[in-house]
């Protein structure tokens, strides 16, 4: 237990509806932080965050009574050095720049032209609701091999997992729901095993396979893959939409050639960290900002306190795409960056964004209707209602 930390009680409700005053509060004056509300550690300096993820040593991942653990298993994201590294090498050949140019590229976009193809007679839609969940669930289908599973349960499960690593309170109706959503994701698993096996291919399923992972770490890592890529790239996907669409001047750079939808993507994942925080077990002795950590402590690391850091950022809070974004890290740093990164990329940069703005005649926000966002763990758009112009 943290001795000699300062503590700093949140109200846990207004956290989540908006985290930015408050980590702007602690980076300011207590960088780090024992928050009771959260029963950890809150690290929220960018350059601190950087340098500590990377010691693991010290910030372990290894989390044997974590959440994620207990309800998912231990996937490779709750490893560290080569029981870490033997995995991300096993799941590379699915996600690696070369298989997601070569082979998901083209399947993103076919899956981007039938949801736009829907919709464009519409005229209007919820953003979240109808183009980027099921966008992003078609994406992670094809990646992990369970084609056989719906958009709406991908969404589902994905959702499940997320509320579950993130019920620092202990809710057991949270937990509950948890467990239903990886029992399904273990029945889609298993209906698909035969074929993956006699066909074999890029997904996620059929490469942990063919490398001779055990099932209990195929498991852990396809229900890792979910709850990172369906939320995430979905949340990022409408999110950013709606910043361009709040922010006429950024969108007109993107039209023009003065900027690239990558650097659209790349700086609401700054602005808004879709991936809030990343969860540590303090592994042995440590001091930082005079605070001693020690074994057992749980620390957070802040990415959405980092990537606001206004000693990195000239425009911290504000949505600007002509700011230097060098130091920010939404998909975090060192042994445990985001293995998925490139398929993100694809998806939201290459895919989801040109083409909803061809697709989608004067696409504009509904006036009627504000968008609103949720979260810090996990932070993203929960409705975005848009207009077009309908055929």
């Amino acid at each position: 237990m943290v001795t000699n930390a300062p503590v700093i009680d949140i109200d846990r409700e207004a956290f989540w509806h908006d985290p930015y005053p408050t980590l702007a509060h602690l980076r300011a004056s207590a960088p780090v932080a024992y928050v009771p509300q959260l029963n950890a550690t809150l690290l929220t300096r960018r350059d601190d965050i950087w340098t500590c993820e990377k010691n693991t040593a010290v910030f372990s991942s290894e989390q044997p009574e974590g959440l994620m653990t207990r309800l998912m298993g231990q996937n490779m994201m709750r490893k560290d050095g080569a029981a870490h590294q033997s995995e991300r090498a096993a799941i590379f050949p699915s996600v690696s720049p070369r298989t997601v140019r070569d082979i998901w590229l083209a399947q993103f976009q076919a899956a981007a032209a039938g949801i736009l193809d829907a919709l464009a007679p519409m005229g209007r839609a919820d953003l979240v609701r109808d183009y980027a969940l099921p966008l992003s669930a078609e994406a992670l289908k094809a990646i992990t091999g369970l084609t056989n599973m719906s958009a709406a349960e991908m969404d589902r499960v994905s959702q499940g997992m997320i509320d579950g690593c993130a019920n620092y309170a202990g809710d057991p109706q949270v937990e509950a729901h948890c467990h239903t959503c990886t029992a399904s994701i273990d029945r889609h698993i298993d209906a698909r095993i035969a074929e993956i096996d006699a066909r074999p291919g890029a997904s996620l399923l059929s490469v942990q396979r063919r490398a001779g992972l055990t099932d209990a770490q195929v498991r852990a890592n396809i229900k890792l893959a979910i709850s990172g890529g369906q939320n995430e790239p979905r949340d990022a996907i409408a999110g950013t939409i709606w910043a361009l669409l709040t922010h006429p001047e950024a969108l007109d750079a993107i039209q023009t050639g003065r900027a690239t939808w990558r650097d659209a993507f790349e700086e609401y994942a700054r602005w808004i960290s879709p991936i809030g925080m990343s969860p540590r077990r303090i592994a042995q002795p440590f001091d930082v900002h005079g605070v001693s950590l020690t074994p057992g402590d749980m620390a957070f690391l802040m990415f959405g306190a980092a990537n606001r850091d206004p000693t990195c950022f000239a425009n911290p809070d504000h949505f600007d795409l002509t700011q230097d974004r060098s130091k920010s890290i939404p998909f975090g740093a060192g042994p445990h960056f985001c293995a998925g990164a490139w398929a993100a990329r694809a998806l939201i940069a290459e895919v989801a964004l040109p083409m909803a703005f061809a697709r989608l005649p004067q696409l504009r926000l509904d006036p009627d209707n504000a968008a609103a966002f949720g979260g810090w763990a996990f932070r993203g758009p929960l409705s975005i209602q848009v207009q077009w112009d309908a055929p």
